[in-house]
């Protein structure tokens, strides 16, 4: 009928996580947007400081306590204090952006990892396959991952941010690609999207953070983890729009004292993910990140006795995923909602 608003995306199918230590009062920027949908809060830090939440949202919040009670021993494989602020960007012709619509359309659509087009996005209302791009290769691969950029705050390491401590990113690039396979990327939790039933297992977020050596690579390695996954089972992972507004420079001189082991670390992590393979009988996410973990172990501990830590709590973090996920629940790999 005329007039009436079409009814949001995936209404009952689609979850928003936020992550946080303080109270929610920035939602009310992104009510227009979340309000329809169900929210996944989880407070970090202190359990004790009770967090406000604006009113109108369906929402559950869950702490430190609650995480412990759910996964009993197994929430050791948990990080917390590891992960940044976040606002609705506008683009260039000033409207607020859609940020979840963004990333479903994103989802919804297939992913091009096999064959490069260089008009972006073929899928994209106004766009297609270039001249040359095989005709077998166009009906493309299920989408796991949208991950979307930031506008202001450059998502910096440390050394880079000491640098260049004005600079701030105001290029809005009105463009989707999916990144090649055998490319792995550093991926950034701060405004990403991912299809759960395709690789929900593989977006574990590291044991990194508080008690560890090593802190702000917890994104990265489930990013670095979920690209060799999902180019082992042909599926894609998309990146560039939707844009968000990164509000909050974090203190470099802090981030170097979490970051300066993985400065040095990334240097021999990156060619590891870049030459891991698994074996073809690995047919879903969980066959494949536990022999990842595996890899992780057999190759890296060698850098750091941290490493082989880090391979078992993949293990436990697969280990708690099946048991809270029984296999009746699961959809055959490769399926979408």
């Amino acid at each position: 009928m005329a007039g009436e608003r079409a009814a949001p995306l995936l209404k009952d199918e689609l979850d928003i996580v936020i992550p946080t230590i303080r109270n929610l009062d920035f939602l009310e920027m992104w009510r227009p947007f979340f309000e329809p949908y169900h929210l996944i809060i989880v407070q970090d830090g202190d359990p004790s400081k009770t967090i406000k939440v604006p009113e109108g949202f369906d929402y559950e919040l869950y702490n430190r306590n609650d995480i412990n009670r759910i996964l009993g021993p197994k929430a050791s494989c948990i990080s917390f204090k590891d992960s940044a602020c976040s606002g609705v960007a506008k683009n260039p012709s000033g409207e607020d952006i859609n940020a979840l619509e963004q990333h479903i359309k994103n989802l919804l659509s297939p992913s091009t990892p096999h064959f490069f087009n260089t008009l972006y996005d073929p899928y994209r209302d106004g766009a297609d396959f270039v001249r040359g791009y095989p005709f077998s290769l166009r009906e493309g691969v299920p989408t796991a991952v949208s991950h979307g950029l930031w506008l202001n705050i450059p998502d910096y390491d440390a050394p880079t941010q000491l640098v260049k401590p004005r600079e701030r990113n105001t290029r809005y690039v009105d463009a989707v690609l999916t990144i090649p396979k055998g490319t792995i990327f550093p991926m950034c939790g701060m405004n990403l999207a991912f299809n759960r039933d395709l690789i929900g297992p593989a977006m574990y977020f590291g044991l990194m953070g508080d008690g560890q050596p090593i802190g702000r690579y917890d994104d990265m390695w489930a990013g670095w983890c979920t690209k060799v996954i999902c180019d082992h089972l042909n599926l894609g992972v998309k990146t560039g729009l939707p844009y968000i507004w990164h509000s909050k420079a974090s203190n470099p001189f802090v981030n170097l004292k979490k970051e300066y082991k993985g400065i040095y670390w990334q240097e021999e992590i990156i060619p590891f993910f870049q030459s891991a393979t698994l074996p073809k009988e690995c047919t879903t996410v969980q066959q494949c990140y536990i022999e990842l973990a595996k890899l992780v172990k057999a190759k890296l501990s060698s850098v750091d006795p941290y490493f082989t830590k880090l391979a078992d709590a993949m293990v436990t973090w697969i280990e708690a995923w099946d048991e809270l996920n029984p296999s009746g629940d699961k959809l055959p790999n490769g399926a979408a909602k």
